[in-house]
């Protein structure tokens, strides 16, 4: 069983090294998702076609999304999820319309003014996040954003997932809560922002190896 670690907006797969070094001796992958494509679609496509075997997926924010189209695309590989910082449902028009205004600012002004304007719904304490973890190919980040914005509602197949499912968020998530929530398995991390393991790592440990031990 390979487990997979699928990395969050505007960072890259150096934000898992904690955890990859917390499961030194497991087989541990976690790819750089940028440059796949436009959609969540082809990014699981490429993934799946990188690793073999069955997959546990832990996937943080834009991660989760291509877990969740992992799911999709290999869901007789796919064991387990877990899904930190991310929701099921599909961008709602006002969302859309706010990822059409981060496509802009990327445009216009660049990885640091993106990572200026996200700072704040990533962590809880800016000063816990090192700005060496931003990929700066603006690009690649556009593309991301575009493949967040069009991603498909996957609800019912997170209804429907029968392995071990797993919701992660922060108290002070910028981008979904645990009350929306709701009806899935989800626990809340206090005193962190989106972020949860960079933010809170012990914590997300905790949380990763009970979950680990179910799969």
């Amino acid at each position: 069983m390979t487990i997979l670690f699928l990395h969050a907006l505007p960072l890259d797969e150096r934000m898992w090294e904690a955890q990859r070094a917390e499961l030194a001796g497991r087989d541990v992958v976690a790819p750089r998702l940028y440059g796949r494509g436009n959609t969540m679609d082809a990014w699981a496509e490429s993934v799946a076609g990188e690793v073999d075997g069955d997959l546990t997926v832990i996937g943080a924010s834009m991660g989760g999304y291509c877990a969740l189209a992992l799911a999709r695309l290999v869901p007789d590989r796919v064991r387990a999820l877990m899904l930190v910082g991310a929701r099921p449902d599909a961008d709602s028009p006002e969302r859309r319309a706010g990822r059409a205004d981060t496509i802009d600012l990327i445009r216009r002004d660049g990885a640091d003014a993106l990572w200026d304007t996200m700072l704040p719904k990533l962590v809880a304490d800016p000063d816990v996040l090192d700005k060496a973890l931003l990929y700066r190919d603006a690009e690649g980040l556009i593309a991301a954003v575009e493949a967040i914005r069009d991603r498909p509602d996957s609800t019912d197949l997170v209804r429907e997932f029968t392995g071990p499912l797993q919701f992660v968020v922060g108290e002070h998530e910028a981008f979904v809560t645990a009350a929306e929530l709701f009806e899935f398995p989800v626990r809340e991390v206090a005193g962190s922002g989106h972020l949860v393991n960079l933010e809170r790592p012990d914590e997300f440990s905790t949380i990763l190896r009970e979950f680990l031990a179910r799969v």
